[in-house]
């Protein structure tokens, strides 16, 4: 099985939930949740894409599971590329990654208590003058 047909395979469940949609980045097939992308596939370097927590994503780089996804030289910090695709690991990140989209609230957060903190603006997505962030 390729990296993209294990991809699609992992995904395919996912559509369960109308809150998530098959969609692009950059040219590259990926997974929304509610609007907020996840995940997603480098299909050059059949890579798994996926969009955790900073501090997690520096876990995953420093244990030698992942490496830091950066399209054009620029490092996207919360994402991460998974390379060697592995059932059982892309399933647990793509999971997850949904999880992270669904915010503070799915994990037993306070979204509107962090917002109130000034916490960062989600991704909304890529415009044509770049990443957008809501606020």
């Amino acid at each position: 099985m390729t990296a993209e047909e294990l991809f699609w395979d992992l995904v395919q469940p996912m559509y369960a939930d109308p809150a998530v949609q098959r969609s692009t980045m950059m040219g590259l097939p990926c997974i929304r949740l509610d609007g907020q992308f996840f995940a997603s596939l480098d299909r050059r370097t059949g890579a798994l894409l996926v969009k955790l927590p900073q501090q997690r994503v520096g876990q995953l780089i420093e244990a030698g599971h992942g490496e830091p996804f950066a399209p054009a030289g620029r490092v996207f910090r919360e994402w991460v590329a998974i390379s060697r695709p592995d059932r059982r690991r892309w399933q647990g990140l793509l999971a997850e990654a949904r999880r992270h989209a669904a915010g503070p609230a799915a994990s037993g957060g306070d979204a509107p208590a962090a917002a109130s903190r000034g916490g960062p603006a989600r991704f909304t997505g890529f415009g044509a003058t770049g990443p957008h962030r809501g606020s």
